[in-house]
């Protein structure tokens, strides 16, 4: 599933083209999503639109359009689910199977959403009641953001018997920290990640914070982690699984020191860590 990193890589590329750009038609091929995409709204609502910014919070992918007449300041939400892509085309190539939405710009370009495993999302929006979407409402801080603090991390997690790895993959209290990255920041940290949260002390925390920080802006710089089949607008891969420490290396040895990292099953999720490096 595309983490925080991935959908920072796919904004960073598209904002390149998109902002400024005029989104001239839609065309709803597929509306089968895990949430159906309603074509009469998109059809409404986007063309004729100028693109005034790209976001991105948590692991949704906002587009904002500028108002119109009487159409007000919109925004555009992407998900990509477990397999959603989202990338540039020229209208005279074919679609790609399992493409749902094709936006039209200016001058024959495409960009288009597919999604084999169809978990993603398309809606659109007033932006004026973004804060308040029940999609958002919710969400806890940006990792990245300096909200994200030691003192933040140590104060909601008081009491708490939660394992720390399920903590920090909860979006209520931090955003985007995936399965991937909340291992490898852990072992960073030399945390084992079925300690409980509550009993983690501000020094400690502060180790996780930097880590998780430091890992998520290198995956970000090496353009997200490619596993199984992540793409950018491009099309390029990302280059940060050659940099992964334990997630997938179960039955290797620690590169640290020298025992071997074993796989657990927390919360569903498959987790990696060293015995020895970790407590």
């Amino acid at each position: 599933m595309p983490e925080l990193p991935e959908v920072e890589t796919v904004r960073r590329g598209l904002q390149k083209i998109l902002e400024g750009e005029v989104i001239e038609g839609v065309e709803v091929r597929d509306t089968r999503l895990r949430y159906p995409v309603d074509e009469k709204k998109l059809g409404r609502g986007l063309p004729g639109r100028r693109i005034k910014e790209l976001r991105r919070r948590a692991k949704y992918l906002l587009i904002l359009l500028e108002a119109d007449g009487a159409r007000e300041e919109a925004c555009l939400i992407i998900h990509l689910g477990m397999s959603g892509r989202v990338y540039f085309s020229k209208k005279e190539e074919t679609a790609q199977p399992h493409t749902h939405v094709i936006f039209s710009l200016r001058g024959g370009r495409e960009l288009h959403f597919r999604d084999p495993r169809r978990f993603g999302l398309v809606d659109l929006v007033p932006l004026a009641s973004l804060e308040d979407d029940r999609r958002f409402s919710r969400l806890g801080v940006e990792p990245l953001s300096d909200e994200c603090s030691p003192e933040y991390f140590f104060d909601r997690s008081r009491k708490l018997r939660q394992p720390v790895k399920n903590f920090l993959m909860d979006s209520r209290r931090v955003v985007g920290i995936g399965n991937i990255y909340a291992s490898e920041a852990l072992f960073l940290a030399r945390v084992h990640p079925q300690r409980a949260a509550g009993r983690i002390s501000l020094e400690t925390w502060g180790r996780i914070t930097a880590v998780v920080k430091e890992v998520l802006g290198e995956a970000i710089r090496q353009g997200g982690t490619t596993l199984n089949d992540f793409q950018g607008p491009d099309g390029a891969a990302g280059y940060f699984q050659v940099l992964l420490r334990v997630y997938g290396r179960e039955g290797e040895d620690c590169s640290e020191c020298g025992a071997t990292v074993r796989k657990k099953v927390l919360a569903g999720r498959s987790t990696y860590y060293c015995p020895r490096c970790q407590h």
